[in-house]
């Protein structure tokens, strides 16, 4: 056998990748591919502990031991940093979340011939993965998994449901799309599913948008310690670990900074970690995240401002960012290209920028760079683990 070639990094998509640019599927940095295309596995392989890996669309990245998983997050964000030609001064090491900790998921169910099959996505289809084990669900909304095919097991005919499932504080908010909901027995049928499983909440959307059908007591998450209303399908951080690790990376930076711009709020995630004494202005586009975050503040006391603003179509000015001593912005996706490039003629003395995307993250650090501002540290977070989502934390200040 010929000595064959060494596996030197893994690409953005999970694959390993040799120094003449060959991409090996399912292969950790030390691996050694053969011409023929067996692999020789090296220090860094490890046994992926969930049967469904490489079947499941989910993860990608089981078959990487702690270090080599950590490398993956951290060069995923400073290879985008170089690509923009931004060099931080600081890089951290990348934090991970724990097996077990996601908190909120999306699912899928079919009517698979002989019951129900739950679970994710293949890779690349639209076939779903009949979950027999899940290593990054916390244990709770496993669990319920096995109700949730009892439920649906009485259904005949074709269906497809997407179920989205979070942890609140009274429980799982479970909502179903896609299933429809006729006569009276189906009705009881489905509150007695959500009583006898303790749900804090079932939805029900089947074409019209998320309907109530079940909710004892209104639904809340807890932000900063604080009770917050949770509206059907809001964003929320997808593991305690992962959101504890950037709010510990924003209080860090913002410092005494006494009046803050929190800007693509959400509920007030960052907002409410970082009131008190600070003042803080929390804007948001979604009215129901924006009306959560305004009724929290209200009856927490802390110096919060909810401000109902399209950031995107309608972006904080730099007269108006010159008010604050520091700015966080936390956005989706896409990134934040408009408010960014105000954010850059702007004299905010900090700016905290939170991404769970390093490519448009770059693309907006690229124009603070520009306006003037030093990259002072990167912190990359594997909050979804094994998988190749990759976020980060990011710290800028006046030059």
């Amino acid at each position: 056998m010929s000595a064959g070639e060494e596996i030197l990094r893994v690409a953005a998509k999970g694959d390993g990748v040799t120094a003449s640019g060959r991409h090996v599927p399912l292969a950790a940095p030390g691996d050694v591919v053969h011409e023929d295309g067996t692999l020789e596995r090296g220090p860094h392989y490890v046994e992926p502990p969930c049967r469904h890996f490489g079947t499941c669309g989910v993860c990608q990245l089981q078959h990487l031991d702690e270090e080599a998983l950590a490398g993956f997050v951290t060069g995923r964000v400073v290879n985008a940093a170089e690509g923009q030609g931004l060099t931080p001064e600081r890089i951290a090491p990348a934090h991970l979340s724990p097996p077990y900790s996601r908190r909120r998921a999306t699912l899928h169910a079919v009517n698979g011939g002989q019951g129900p099959r739950i679970g994710y996505r293949e890779a690349g289809s639209h076939r779903i993965v009949e979950l027999a084990e899940c290593h990054v669900l916390r244990e709770e909304l496993f669990a319920f998994l096995g109700p949730l095919r009892a439920l649906l097991a009485a259904r005949k005919g074709k269906y497809a449901v997407d179920i989205e499932l979070t942890l609140a504080e009274q429980g799982i908010d479970c909502g179903l799309k896609g299933l429809s909901v006729e006569g009276l027995e189906q009705t009881e049928a489905l509150l007695d599913f959500a009583r006898e499983n303790g749900l804090a909440r079932l939805t029900v959307d089947e074409g019209y948008g998320a309907e109530a059908r079940w909710e004892p007591q209104p639904v809340t998450v807890s932000l900063a310690g604080l009770s917050v209303p949770f509206p059907p399908g809001s964003f929320l951080q997808a593991t305690q670990d992962g959101e504890d690790a950037l709010i510990a990376a924003a209080r860090e930076w913002i410092g005494d900074a006494g009046t803050i711009a929190d800007l693509f709020a959400g509920l007030g995630t960052f907002a409410f970690a970082l009131a008190g004494p600070a003042k803080v202005l929390a804007a948001e586009a979604s009215l129901d995240a924006h009306m959560a975050c305004k009724a929290a503040a209200g009856a927490s006391g802390k110096p919060v401002h909810s401000l109902h603003r399209d950031l995107f179509r309608n972006p904080l000015q730099p007269a108006e960012l010159n008010r604050f001593d520091a700015v966080l912005l936390d956005p989706p996706r896409a990134g934040a290209r408009e408010q960014a490039q105000l954010l850059a003629q702007s004299s905010v003395a900090r700016i905290v920028y939170i991404s769970c995307n390093p490519s448009s993250w770059a693309r907006d650090a690229k124009m603070l760079a520009e306006g003037g501002y030093r990259l002072v540290e990167l912190r990359p977070v594997g909050q979804f683990r094994w998988s190749t989502h990759v976020e980060l934390a990011s710290y800028f200040e006046k030059s």
